[in-house]
């Protein structure tokens, strides 16, 4: 795979950015580090690793877990970002700890550690009535979205 269009990418530009076409100057980027946000989640039979296809137990599934870690991330942008512009997922590393049985109510909170240039850092975790249950970091990055629309394939 070809990561740079012809010519190399551009001055200031990453061969990455240059291939994405989604480069947000660094001067866009105004969150504040600190900012938290939490989606709460009720599991359904829908959430299981047996519905899902990805196991064949019916506890809260990893798909579902990241699924709920991003879904904080964007809450936590929420009115933060410009207009034009949007995140997008670009990295997720996070760690399953405990099964949940259907019925359990997980809360899963993401913070804003640090940004790098246009990518955010997030911490998540997923806890229950019980203690932690998923940890992590999700890592987003701020794109200009007709740019970004315009890219897909």
């Amino acid at each position: 795979m070809h990561l740079v269009g012809p010519g190399g990418p551009t001055p200031g530009q990453t061969a990455l950015e240059q291939w994405e076409g989604t480069r947000v100057p660094l001067a866009t980027v105004a969150v504040n580090t600190g900012i938290t946000a939490a989606i709460e989640l009720d599991v359904t039979e829908e959430d299981t690793a047996l519905h899902l296809g990805t196991g064949d137990v019916r506890v809260l599934s990893t798909p579902r877990i990241v699924e709920l870690c991003e879904q904080a991330t964007v809450r936590a942008l929420e009115g933060g970002v410009e207009d034009g512009r949007t995140s997008v997922g670009f990295r997720v590393e996070v760690t399953h700890l405990a099964p949940i049985a259907v019925g359990s109510h997980v809360v899963a909170v993401a913070t804003l550690e640090r940004t790098e240039g246009k990518r955010l850092v997030f911490n998540v975790s997923v806890s229950d009535r019980c203690g932690l249950v998923a940890a992590g970091k999700v890592t987003r990055v701020l794109v200009d979205r007709a740019a970004f629309l315009d890219k897909a394939r």
